[in-house]
């Protein structure tokens, strides 16, 4: 996984890279933002659209914001997916247990989970299981967009 990574052909999860980062004793803030981390922050932190990370889904048809604070990495995950028609978020099974929503805000979207697949339209939210190879895929002839969370068990 970590040459796929660095020769860009594939891009980790919070949660894949909050586990490099516990496995290699660094703090995950480090990984991800430049900078002193230890400054004191304000009891309201806003966080300029600019500095929100966003990864590229490997048809590079969509993006995925990371909406989610970088602590609950590896426990809670939430993104805003952005996808072009035809684009598709394909990923593989997370550990056992792992759960997610996706709720369409725009647009019209097949999510699959294992053999399973279903429309879901914009209002609309599908829960299913991740612990199977899943998918986003956009179906429809505009781009659209969701909120995918991503529960990890205990």
């Amino acid at each position: 996984m970590l040459s796929q990574i660095e020769r860009g052909q594939a891009n980790p999860t919070v949660a894949v890279v909050w586990r490099l980062a516990n496995a290699l004793g660094v703090p995950l803030l480090e990984l991800l933002e430049p900078g002193n981390v230890q400054n004191a922050q304000p009891k309201v932190l806003v966080v300029p659209a600019a500095q929100t990370p966003t990864l590229r889904t490997s048809d590079e048809l969509g993006e995925l914001q990371i909406l989610g604070p970088i602590e609950t990495a590896g426990h809670f995950e939430w993104y805003q997916l952005q996808m072009k028609p035809g684009g598709g978020l394909i990923s593989q099974p997370h550990e056992p247990g792992t759960k997610e929503h996706f709720t369409v805000l725009s647009g019209s979207f097949e999510v699959s989970a294992g053999t399973v697949s279903t429309k879901v339209s914009v209002g609309e939210t599908a829960r299913y299981p991740a612990d199977v190879a899943h998918s986003i895929r956009n179906i429809g002839r505009t781009a659209g967009s969701g909120l995918l969370v991503v529960m990890h068990p205990d």
